[in-house]
């Protein structure tokens, strides 16, 4: 609606106020024809106001084969926003993960102004916003991880096509029969000419990643995309759309350590995230292996790094094993050879696997860099060869 937050869009870092209420561009019982199909809908009421325009519940005059009886009818006095969700209709039309556009068309009103129409699927539920402030419950996490992969097919194949929504909030993403989670709304989408990004300047300031709201990188790319969707998938396992989710959150979900790493990853450091809708669509489907032990036979001249709680001081802990010809680094980089774990700490970001590091391990794991876990007790046999 007018006064929500997830609706607002803006050019700098800085809090919009609320905007004023607009006047309605339809009427209930007004009938509205396209001159496209020549088919004819009438406006039952107001369903909300965003960036595009209106959108009002309406109901389709005689047959159609193609366009169901009741339909949302989305008019705006911008011919730039219309063009964009026009064509992403045709784009995507067909897939069962985006809202469908059966309609699209112009209309010079009686007073001499355009108005531009779209003829969308109806989503009986609402946004997701909506629909988790009326009390839904929390969904399980095998729901969750099939719903969120179902939006992300979406967003792959926008990716695959150079091309960023960079509007993914919970009042773009609607809930249908089922419930059945959609994507819609691709007024604000854009197309990049390469894989650096494109300069960001309208965004939602509630769900654009903190560090493009601060100006410190200009560039919005497909992995700020994916924050976007972690914020979603955050949101579904707290039952709660009210906020944005902070790192901090992740650590009281009540799902399993692999789905709040996903979440971590996807609304933790920058560099981190899954580069695309591809990358975290794989994290989804596959679980991680279980971090075990592994062996070497020696510390000598292999770069280390040390997690968790040991019975010594970590300054101990680091001496020894640059006595025995280590190099101790501060966490796991590209140059990370071996991973030294000590007892998991109860306050890890992401549950008794997912401290920091040992997320970062996955991912220099996942390119291909081979680290080795060792045991604290491993360890300390190692520092003793001496």
């Amino acid at each position: 609606m007018t006064g929500n937050p997830w609706t607002r869009t803006t050019r700098t870092a800085s809090r919009m106020r609320p905007p004023a209420r607009p006047e309605h561009l339809l009427a209930p019982g007004e009938v509205v024809q396209s001159p496209e199909t020549h088919l004819q809908y009438r406006v039952e009421r107001l369903l909300g106001a965003g960036g595009f325009g209106q959108a009002f519940l309406a109901r389709r005059i005689g047959r159609s084969a193609t366009v169901p009886e009741r339909v949302c009818v989305k008019v705006s006095t911008r011919i730039d926003g219309w063009v964009r969700e026009a064509y992403f209709g045709q784009v995507l039309d067909g897939h069962e993960r985006a809202i469908g556009v059966y309609d699209a068309f112009p209309l010079v009103r009686a007073d001499g102004r355009v108005h531009y129409f779209l003829v969308l699927e109806y989503a009986e539920h609402g946004d997701l916003s909506a629909f988790l402030h009326r009390g839904a419950k929390g969904w399980s996490e095998t729901v969750v991880r099939r719903e969120i992969a179902g939006i992300l097919d979406v967003l792959r194949k926008l990716h695959r096509g150079q091309t960023l929504h960079r509007d993914l909030t919970p009042v773009n993403v609607f809930v249908c029969a089922g419930p059945r989670l959609k994507l819609g709304d691709f007024g604000i989408v854009r197309q990049q000419s390469d894989a650096r990004g494109i300069t960001a300047h309208t965004m939602n300031w509630m769900t654009a990643p903190s560090d493009i709201l601060a100006r410190a990188t200009p560039k919005w790319q497909a992995r700020d995309d994916v924050y976007q969707v972690g914020q979603l998938l955050g949101m579904l396992i707290a039952g709660d759309a009210s906020r944005r989710v902070r790192t901090g959150d992740v650590r009281g979900f009540r799902c399993s350590d692999h789905l709040k790493e996903i979440v971590h990853r996807c609304i933790g450091e920058r560099r981190k995230r899954y580069e695309s809708a591809d990358e975290m669509i794989e994290a989804l489907r596959t679980r991680p292996e279980p971090v075990k032990p592994g062996v070497i036979r020696s510390l000598k001249g292999v770069h280390v790094t040390f997690t968790g709680i040991f019975t010594r001081k970590r300054k101990q802990v680091a001496a020894a094993a640059k006595r025995v010809g280590a190099i101790v680094h501060s966490g796991p980089s590209s140059k990370t050879s071996v991973i030294v774990r000590g007892r998991p700490n109860v306050l890890q970001a992401a549950g008794r696997d997912g401290g920091l590091k040992l997320m970062e391990m996955r991912r220099l794991r996942e390119k291909g860099h081979r680290i080795t876990v060792l045991t604290e007790q491993q360890f300390w046999r190692l520092a003793q060869r001496a």
